[in-house]
């Protein structure tokens, strides 16, 4: 098939709660829509950076740069174009992954619309629902935290992911162990921790979490390997991990026990795949993490989670749990599971009433 053109729109969602990390707090999400238009069809992308860059170093304005100037005109010249292709056609660009990952997406979406196969399908689905589990900000109180964590737990998530930072660790761990008992319970520190932190870092060793998510810094892998001898916690790598390769030296340094795949974190859903099957040849368990996605986004998210490999429950949360109106049909937990989309491609598409009230721009590159 070959790429006609593509439509980058910019979107603002409230959230249904503010939501704060140790890098900051979101009231909104703002981010950046693809549709990929192609002479078979089309296909939707979403982009998983922030307006800001504090989870990684792209942003929302730098990722519609850099696809306005380079990687969209680079596919609109290439030709016959698959998904498979893309990653090749743009490697002479350095970095830039989750702008590359979210045109990779959109391709791979008409792609796979046009042949009626499934995202779960392509990427190697063998479930036909995921597990799910949830992730809870950092409160200002820990009867607030209770509170919240009560209200998921009885929406039915199988798991709580914490929200930590020093100051904002072991109490609220604690308190929700002590509260609802033997849960399935991790921790997400954001990179706010130094090795300088492992006395208190080992306090949480008690508490019997899943794991604890990123403690270090993203390019600290040998400060991992180094932390991993201190405490019996197990290490789960998120920013570390951009690829298959970082995962394969992470996993062979020892700096991790466990890995979190974001799709757009690694440059898009066929790394992604890449990814998983490294962990699995080498026998270390994944799970999904989430960017505050749109449906689109959960869409893919839920099927890249229902690959063989994904034994944890991920943050592939209900719709709800972020926002109160998604822009395509929201996902519903169901028994504390969400089901793989089963039509072609992502399975949903953007309801046009509702993408039109959240859209703040819009751009059309063509050849």
């Amino acid at each position: 098939m070959k790429l006609t053109g593509v439509e980058l729109l910019r979107v603002r969602m409230p959230l249904v709660a503010p939501f704060r990390t140790s890098f900051g707090t979101q009231a909104e999400r703002e981010l950046l829509l693809l549709r990929a238009v192609t002479s078979e069809g089309e296909g939707w992308g979403e982009c998983g950076a922030m307006v800001d860059p504090l989870y990684s170093s792209e942003y929302v304005d730098g990722v519609e740069h850099v696809l306005r100037t380079f990687l969209v005109p680079a596919l609109l010249a290439a030709g016959d174009l698959t998904a498979n292709k893309v990653a090749p056609l743009l490697a002479k660009f350095k970095g830039h992954r989750m702008a590359k990952g979210a045109l990779e997406m959109a391709v791979l979406d008409a792609e796979l619309r046009a042949h009626g196969v499934s995202f779960g399908t392509a990427l190697g689905s063998t479930k036909d629902s995921v597990p799910c589990g949830v992730s809870v900000g950092i409160m200002d109180t820990i009867p607030k935290l209770l509170d919240v964590v009560a209200g998921y737990l009885d929406d039915g998530y199988v798991r709580i992911k914490l929200k930590i930072e020093p100051g904002w660790d072991v109490e609220p761990v604690r308190a929700v162990r002590e509260r609802f008992g033997d849960i399935l319970l991790q921790v997400d520190a954001n990179t706010a921790y130094t090795l300088s932190d492992v006395p208190q870092l080992q306090r949480l060793d008690p508490f019997e979490l899943l794991l604890i998510e990123q403690p270090l810094e993203e390019e600290d892998v040998l400060g991992h390997a180094e932390l991993a001898k201190h405490i019996r916690t197990p290490i789960c790598l998120d920013e570390s991990v951009v690829s298959a390769r970082s995962a394969a030296d992470a996993i062979k340094l020892g700096a991790c026990r466990i890995v979190n795949i974001k799709p757009s974190r690694v440059g898009g859903y066929l790394e992604a795949r890449r990814v998983h099957d490294v962990c699995a040849a080498h026998g270390i368990p994944v799970w999904c993490g989430g960017m505050i996605e749109t449906g689109l986004g959960r869409a893919a998210n839920v099927a890249l989670a229902s690959l063989p490999g994904f034994t944890l429950p991920g943050d592939t949360s209900a719709s709800d749990r972020f926002y109160r109106t998604d822009i395509t049909e929201p996902f519903v937990l169901e028994a504390g599971r969400l089901p793989v989309p089963s039509g072609p491609g992502l399975g949903v598409t953007p309801i046009p009433e509702r993408l039109a009230e959240v859209t703040t721009a819009k751009a059309w590159l063509a050849a």
